[in-house]
């Protein structure tokens, strides 16, 4: 099992794998799945990027969606939640959700939680977390382009789970909400822009928030921790040391 899932007892007698995985997009505030803990934190070498498109749930064939992805960077940092399930049930319906629709494949890569707890049974420690990452080899790939774009997209689209604004609003809401602190340039730029452009129609945010029919509930995250720490206070000695590329400093 190279160390990346555990066996729990199952009401046969049997015992089914314990596998987390890692949210970094919808999932982390609508995982549709059941799980036993949710903690947040990051991965490294990699960074989130709204590069791949969707034809299934926050967009249509003929007018796609942008959701997010993750793109290798060895200095980047990602931050998310990871879930622990336990039997296939949720990791078929993943498999249905990210690969068979959403074109995602799956990898393996370390998780870093954000805060430890001995009493919970969670160590500072990384340990490998199951992640769907979209690729240039399947067919909704968009890859690069400009945010101007990507943003005017988002406003343009909406599929059978709601609109595109609201993919991409929740998670910006939940980075702020859950990660207070945490950089992510891409992800509140493009929601800088995406507010922009609904204010320029005339539309409004909370309405189209509520257009999705994914019904929203608390999830509880890091129920170990006492007070909300700032997260660049909290990891500034965990977090490697970046240069800055333009200067090479």
């Amino acid at each position: 099992m190279d160390g990346r899932e555990r066996m729990a007892p199952a009401a046969n007698g049997q015992r089914t794998p314990d596998v987390w995985v890692f949210g970094y997009g919808s999932l982390c505030w609508y995982p549709g799945f059941e799980y036993s803990d949710c903690i947040t934190g990051y991965i490294r070498g990699y960074v989130r990027r709204f590069w791949q498109a969707n034809v299934t749930h926050r967009g249509t064939k003929e007018q796609p969606g942008r959701v997010a992805t993750l793109i290798e960077d060895k200095e980047g940092i990602t931050w998310g939640c990871a879930f622990k399930v336990t039997g296939a049930d949720a990791l078929e319906y993943l498999g249905q959700r990210e690969c068979t629709l959403g074109g995602y494949a799956t990898k393996y890569i370390k998780f870093y939680p954000r805060i430890a707890s001995e009493q919970s049974g969670i160590s500072g420690e990384a340990f490998a977390t199951l992640v769907y990452i979209a690729t240039p080899k399947n067919e909704y790939w968009i890859g690069e382009e400009p945010l101007l774009v990507t943003a005017r997209q988002i406003v343009e689209s909406r599929g059978p789970s709601g609109h595109n604004v609201e993919y991409l609003i929740r998670l910006a809401m939940f980075m702020r909400d859950e990660l207070p602190g945490a950089s992510d340039e891409h992800l509140f730029e493009l929601e800088s822009l995406v507010r922009r452009f609904v204010a320029e129609a005339e539309l409004s945010v909370d309405q189209l928030l509520m257009m999705g029919n994914t019904p929203l509930r608390r999830i509880r995250r890091d129920t170990h921790e006492e007070v909300r720490r700032h997260v660049t206070f909290e990891y500034t000695s965990r977090v490697p040391d970046t240069k800055l590329r333009c200067l090479h400093i």
